[in-house]
């Protein structure tokens, strides 16, 4: 456990006791510091030894715990014990051991309020296929989506499907597009379908989608889904939502990202109606509270079409820098709710992980005009880690990439694989 020196005495009615779980995450840090320059007390419970938040002086103390994903009973256990000794009084989970503190969830609301919906609810959020039937049965626009359980279906699927278009296949449970299988035609800034030179040719393409995955990555515990590729824009978007209701919400582009198809590093808010509107409905019409994300594409004809759900912190809490009234949302949402206010982000908010924007950057040097462009975000964006009053982030992060990078090469994985190993989430009830 890493302490670090504090305000002491008793908590106000205006000062909570805030731990947060998932300290590896960029958006860990950035609402640490929120909640903190709110006059909140933060702690942290992670199972990484090296991680973002535990050099940083808005948190007050870290403690290392088991693998939510290797050893449930006693993550949740000492979840608890923290709840108690640390006297806690809002739980929030930030990545994907969400769907473990839900399993506890009713033995740790005993000692504080626990900010995660139950776990049948996640799940079907989660799960790509389940999903995208639950919001086309309410009637919000999803694109054609097929399930795949076996390497027979998927052959079978292939035959059927290869003639009606692209498609794009992945894992029900996956993250960051790990183990997508994009068509040639991929989303350009432009927001049209192009063809991108230097990711794939059509014919490696073709001999991707024909094979099946490896033998035990696709069964019926393990599905795929095939989903009918839209050109157009994607768009994503971060809400926090109580009872149905929307108190906090942001659109943002993801323009560049980790990759091809990888996790976005750049975030640059929008206004859109359309999104908001999709989202506000998904939310009210399911009940849902808590911290949710959704994925969306903006056909050409300027329809946007949910493709995938998080329902956890995603990257869109960085334009909330430096997000006071964000911290009311997560803390005080029956207030915000009676108050009928729904807070975003400022008009034009920009941010960007600065290690992993300057990897995107030496993808755009030999495309015309793209460069210019990115240098332009870059000037344009904060980098999410630095801060002048808490540097020792900015620091730490190298260590956590080198860590995870060890870790990826003996473990035989990717580096995303090996940052979110023990803590991911794939439907296994325990």
């Amino acid at each position: 456990m890493t302490t670090r020196s504090g305000e002491t005495g008793h908590r106000t009615a205006a000062s909570l006791r805030v731990l947060l779980t998932g300290g590896r995450a960029p958006v860990t840090l950035d609402l640490a510091r929120m909640l903190h320059r709110a006059g909140h007390r933060v702690y942290v419970a992670e199972s990484a030894v090296r991680h973002l938040t535990r050099s940083s002086s808005a948190v007050e103390q870290c403690a290392v715990v088991p693998s939510p994903r290797h050893n449930t009973r006693a993550y949740l256990e000492e979840l608890e014990r923290l709840a108690q000794d640390w006297q806690i009084d809002l739980l929030i989970p930030m990545c994907e051991e969400v769907f473990y503190v839900a399993q506890g969830a009713d033995r740790l609301r005993a000692y504080c309020r626990v900010l995660v919906t139950t776990l049948e609810q996640l799940h079907a959020l989660h799960h790509k296929y389940d999903f995208i039937q639950l919001a086309g049965s309410l009637g919000l626009s999803v694109p054609d989506t097929r399930l795949i359980n076996s390497r027979q279906e998927w052959t079978e699927a292939q035959t059927v499907l290869g003639e009606a278009g692209d498609w794009v296949w992945k894992p029900v449970y996956s993250r960051f597009a790990a183990k997508v299988r994009m068509p040639t035609r991929l989303i350009d800034d432009a927001g049209a379908g192009t063809e991108q030179e230097g990711y794939t040719s059509k014919k490696k393409h073709r001999q991707l989608r024909n094979d099946p995955p490896e033998e035990g990555g696709l069964s019926s515990a393990s599905p795929w889904v095939a989903q009918a590729f839209i050109p157009g824009r994607m768009l994503c978007t971060y809400s926090i939502a109580h009872e149905g209701q929307l108190v906090a919400h942001a659109t943002y582009d993801s323009r560049y990202r980790t990759g091809s198809v990888g996790a976005s590093v750049f975030f640059e808010q929008v206004e859109h109606e359309g999104a908001l509107a999709w989202v506000r409905q998904f939310v009210l019409a399911t009940g849902f509270s808590g911290q949710i994300g959704f994925d969306f594409i903006e056909g050409q004809d300027g329809q946007v079409y949910a493709i995938e759900c998080n329902p956890r912190a995603t990257s869109g809490i960085h334009l909330f820098h430096p997000g006071d009234d964000l911290v009311r949302a997560l803390t005080e949402p029956e207030t915000l709710v009676k108050e009928g206010r729904m807070i975003t982000p400022a008009r034009g908010s920009k941010a960007m992980l600065m290690l992993p924007m300057l990897g995107s950057g030496l993808q755009q040097i030999f495309g015309k005009g793209k460069f210019r462009a990115w240098a332009a975000a870059w000037r344009g964006a904060r980098d999410v880690v630095y801060m002048r009053e808490d540097m020792q982030p900015l620091f730490e992060q190298f260590a956590v990439v080198l860590t995870a990078w060890r870790l990826a090469r003996s473990q035989k994985f990717s580096l995303t694989e090996a940052l979110t190993h023990d803590i991911e989430w794939n439907g296994e009830q325990q």
